[in-house]
């Protein structure tokens, strides 16, 4: 089984540019070390062949929460696979994400029924509290990322928003800090 899961090791908060967010982060030599331990550990669990590639990037984004370029090159000469085919596959599924994530991501519909009754102002709201935008960093505090996504298949419920498996239904506004205060991982 995989170690506990350390979303967002290593990863400063996009556009983060001073050395103080970079050490309130992670970033640097240490979280090199916890990023090349952790890649260590879940190559440890396969074959060290290409047949396992996609099950070790599966477990590495699950566990580090992306896929930082340190771990992809670990991966490469350790399965002996060109880093060119490493990071094809990774830039190939959606599922694998090359930037850091908060801990939990939050995903707002913008299909149709959730763009006619208001999604945009739900991306506004969640991009002022959580001060990020859609697919780009993390919330101050490490704990949410943000995406919009074409459709989650609950129109009925629209707009919505989802945390993990949880839809949240009939959104608005001022929903978003409640939802936020719930979801806010321990």
């Amino acid at each position: 089984m995989t170690p506990s899961k350390k979303a967002g090791v290593g990863s400063p908060r996009s556009g983060a540019k001073t050395s103080k967010t970079k050490k309130k982060n992670g970033a640097g030599k240490n979280a090199s070390k916890v990023i090349l331990a952790a890649t260590d550990e879940i190559l440890a669990h396969y074959p060290l062949e290409e047949a396992s590639l996609i099950m070790v990037l599966q477990e590495l984004n699950d566990q580090l929460n992306w896929l930082p370029p340190k771990a992809l090159e670990r991966v490469a000469k350790k399965l002996n696979v060109p880093f060119g085919k490493v990071q094809g596959v990774a830039t190939f599924y959606r599922a694998f994400s090359l930037k850091p994530k908060g801990k939990k991501t939050v995903k707002v519909c913008t299909g149709t029924a959730c763009h006619v009754r208001g999604a945009s102002m739900l991306v506004d709201e969640l991009k002022r509290s959580l001060e990020v935008e859609p697919g780009e960093g993390i919330s101050e505090d490490g704990n949410f990322s943000l995406e919009t996504v074409n459709c989650v298949g609950a129109c009925a419920m629209a707009p919505v928003a989802m945390i993990g498996d949880h839809y949240y239904a009939s959104m608005t506004p001022g929903n978003i800090a409640k939802m936020l205060k719930k979801e806010k991982p321990e």
